[in-house]
């Protein structure tokens, strides 16, 4: 049952969860055009990082099922600690993709035919998802925290699947365009 303290101290966040929504995702697409090499920085480029942080979706996709698996067993405890482990997870992603995009030039996907629009698909879902899950997560996290738990229940059974689309699909994505990688 939710008290009004609960209620009050989650709008406190509603602040935090509605800049971080718009920021992240303007940081990121600004800083995907900035290519540091190109501006005469002396970069080497981070290609090896496309494979970790495919991985990394991965792993964080494997989270999210076991966390899930763990809060169905009533491990509270477990879920919560891998919940804020797949954030974690997440946000090493993140900052390796930027890390990765503002030195290395951007790979084109070179298949042609039905797979290429299968491609195209998957990214274009796959980059959509990846902002609309921000605010899902921040509000799932927050109803969490703040002990609203019945609200927590609610949306989390629209975040999982999102955010498990979006590790899932990152390394289809990655394992698509990996043979077109320089």
């Amino acid at each position: 049952m939710n008290t009004n303290k609960d209620l009050e101290q989650e709008k406190k966040y509603n602040k935090w969860i509605v800049a971080l929504s718009i920021i992240i995702p303007v940081a990121v697409a600004a800083l995907f055009g900035v290519n540091l090499r190109s501006l005469g920085f002396d970069v080497e480029p981070l290609t090896f990082l496309p494979p970790i942080y495919a991985t990394v979706n991965g792993v964080t996709a494997v989270v999210l099922v076991i966390a899930v698996m763990a809060i169905k067993n009533k491990n509270r405890k477990l879920h919560e600690r891998l919940m804020k482990f797949a954030i974690l997870l997440s946000l090493a992603f993140l900052l390796m993709y930027i890390a990765y995009h503002m030195t290395s030039d951007s790979t084109k996907f070179g298949g042609e035919g039905f797979i290429k629009y299968i491609y195209y698909f998957i990214l274009i879902t796959h980059i959509l998802l990846s902002i609309v899950i921000i605010p899902f997560v921040l509000i799932t996290y927050v109803r969490a925290i703040t002990n609203s738990i019945e609200r927590h229940k609610k949306i989390a059974k629209i975040t999982f699947p999102l955010w498990l689309y979006v590790a899932v699909t990152g390394v289809v994505v990655y394992l698509m365009i990996s043979p077109y990688y320089v």
